[in-house]
């Protein structure tokens, strides 16, 4: 039973972080698309801004591979 907690941990933990990145990036994409469209020198704003809930993604990916090596 541990070592299968683990991997619904691990695929939790990956699964979730993807579904909150996509959700944030959608917001982002829609008023960064907004905002690009009556001043484009926003680009690099708005990208970064895009990159930032990547970094979810990538936690959620350590901290499933974390789990998985534990078992």
């Amino acid at each position: 039973l541990g070592a299968l907690g683990l991997g619904i941990g691990a695929g939790l933990a990956v699964g979730l972080a993807g579904l909150g990145t996509g959700l944030a990036q959608s917001g982002v994409g829609a008023g960064g698309t907004g905002a690009m469209a009556e001043k484009p020198e926003l680009f690099t704003n708005v990208l970064i801004l895009f990159a930032i809930p990547e970094t979810i993604v990538i936690l959620g990916f350590v901290i499933g591979f974390l789990l998985l090596n534990k078992a």
